[in-house]
């Protein structure tokens, strides 16, 4: 009976744990690295042929977005989830395969030029296709029997439409220990969505710690009143309001304050004003946020749905699926809020926005989510001056906001609060996902606030959970390309001129006749050149 730690260990995106129990290989989570890449992650202990189930707490690529991977690999079992994740990991998995072939299409058409290998896409669509049909969804609450010694129990924990807390039991050799997966804790008082349920027995405990560190702030949150305010500045002086937005959950929130302060004319000067959603994976989102109302809405939102209210829409809401109605977006000179992804504005239609706005005095850019640390809505927000879109430096002379409080992750306080809320002892803690220090730091502040022994393993790290005994810590390699993204990015540029400088001194002793020493001797000093660029940054 052991659980191993793969993914989202010291680090915030790709969570994946393996439990080996009762002769079944068992995947919790199988996410996809997103933004910087710090360590290097151990390979599954099995193949992919090998694994039994996996049990999703949620639909975020960064917990979700390397099952069609698994299943190109050969995996043929279970992807046990709530029926709301299963939704969302239709339209998520399918956009994230688009991804992966537009991709490699791109880098396809530099190789073809270049005579380079061709690049294969990390997955297909067709692959997605196949890996929505493993999926065995099931409610919140119900108790299920995967295989003989091992049962599951999916509860509602408030981080997104279908998110949850996983609670497995397990039974071996005439000895029963209970495994509790946190998923990502979500933020009380958040609007649409049910607050985290608590689960009150554990004999071991994996918790996230995306803010294990940092305090949401103090009492309720008045979202609406500082959204309105920051809309009414920015109407005032003729700017756009441009929310770099999740497609899943953050956008349908932001809709919702939306829709309340259109309802009570909380903008007077500009009551009309227009409201884009540039995102067809958000558009699609809401769908699925609207079909899933029963059963993970909370009361409030459920309230207006049984007065006939939708509260997703309302007036002077455009939705933008096409490239040509993106780009008309800022044709239109009229002030107005602008919601697009990605979230970190790593990619998708947010960065065209950021070209057109950011350089406007007049503008804001609203951020609404956390931002990993190396992303450029991190970089914007601790301020940088000037930002590189498409090729073009841009400036930031744009405000740069953020709406406080507002997150689909507890804080330190909501995850000490989730945790304290078990009755039974914890025999052992493990904290995952989150920032290299910021696990550590968690893992030290469960062991001194509520005594459990606790740590935070690296990738590869191991435990055996019928002895209650550590075997690995894992191991900490840090990888390189996400040490120095930026001077990875110069040496492959550079590397490309030193092979096209080696493809023309060819042709150049070709035509002259030089000895073929003589491109040796040339050659030396080209890879010479690259060392010293390689030592340097």
């Amino acid at each position: 009976m052991k659980l191993k730690f793969i993914g989202a260990a010291h680090e915030v995106t790709g969570s994946c744990h393996v439990l080996e129990a009762c002769g079944r290989n068992i995947l919790v989570d199988c996410g996809m690295e997103q933004g910087p890449d710090l360590y290097e992650n151990q390979e599954l202990p099995v193949s992919a042929s090998e694994i039994d189930f996996v049990l999703l707490t949620h639909a975020h690529i960064d917990h979700s977005g390397n099952l069609p991977l698994l299943v190109k690999k050969g995996f043929k079992g279970e992807i046990v989830t709530t029926f709301a994740t299963a939704d969302l990991c239709s339209i998520m998995l399918r956009d994230s395969a688009h991804i992966q072939e537009f991709e490699a299409e791109w880098r396809n058409r530099k190789a073809r030029r270049s005579g380079a290998p061709l690049y294969e896409p990390v997955y297909t669509m067709q692959d997605a296709v196949d890996t929505m049909e493993l999926f065995a969804p099931c409610d919140y609450g119900q108790r299920i029997t995967l295989c003989q010694g091992v049962d599951v129990r999916f509860n509602d924990v408030g981080h997104l439409l279908g998110s949850a807390s996983i609670e497995v039991w397990i039974t071996e050799d005439g000895e029963t220990r209970k495994i509790v997966f946190s998923g990502d804790v979500g933020n009380i008082n958040q609007p649409i969505i049910k607050d985290p349920s608590n689960v009150s027995e554990a004999d071991y405990v994996v918790i996230e710690s995306t803010y294990g560190n940092r305090i949401h702030g103090e009492g309720i949150p008045d979202y609406i009143g500082e959204f309105t305010k920051i809309v009414r500045e920015t109407f005032a002086v003729g700017g756009n309001v441009v929310i770099p937005s999740f497609a899943v959950g953050r956008t349908q929130e932001i809709l919702y304050f939306l829709r309340e302060i259109k309802e009570k004319g909380l903008i007077p000067e500009n009551p009309d004003f227009e409201v884009y959603v540039d995102s067809p994976l958000a558009i699609e989102a809401t769908n699925v946020f609207n079909k899933n109302m029963y059963g993970c809405f909370d009361e409030e939102a459920l309230a207006l749905v049984k007065q006939g209210i939708n509260p997703l829409r309302f007036p002077g809401l455009k939705l933008a699926t096409s490239t040509e109605e993106s780009k008309q977006i800022n044709f239109d000179d009229r002030p107005k809020i602008i919601i697009s992804a990605s979230g970190m504005c790593e990619a998708g239609r947010i960065r065209h926005h950021l070209k057109h706005n950011l350089w406007r005095n007049e503008c804001t850019i609203l951020f609404v989510g956390y931002q990993a640390a190396g992303t450029l809505g991190r970089k914007l927000i601790e301020g940088a001056e000037c930002v590189k879109l498409f090729g073009e430096n841009v400036e930031v002379n744009a405000r740069i906001c953020s709406l406080k409080g507002i997150s689909g992750h507890a804080d330190k306080n909501g995850l000490l609060n989730w945790l304290s809320a078990f009755e039974t002892p914890i025999r052992h803690v493990f904290v995952v996902h989150g920032e290299d220090q910021v696990t550590d730091e968690f893992a030290k502040t469960i062991t001194e606030t509520l005594g459990y022994p606790a740590f935070a393993p690296y990738s590869g790290g191991c435990v055996d959970l019928l002895k209650d005994e550590v075997i690995s810590e894992g191991i900490r390699i840090p990888k390189k390309a996400a040490e120095k993204p930026a001077r990875i990015r110069a040496n492959m540029v550079f590397n490309r001129v030193v092979a096209a400088a080696k493809r023309l001194m060819e042709v150049v002793m070709k035509n002259e006749g030089l000895a073929n020493k003589d491109l040796a001797k040339l050659e030396s000093q080209i890879l010479n050149l690259a060392d010293k660029w390689d030592r340097n940054d």
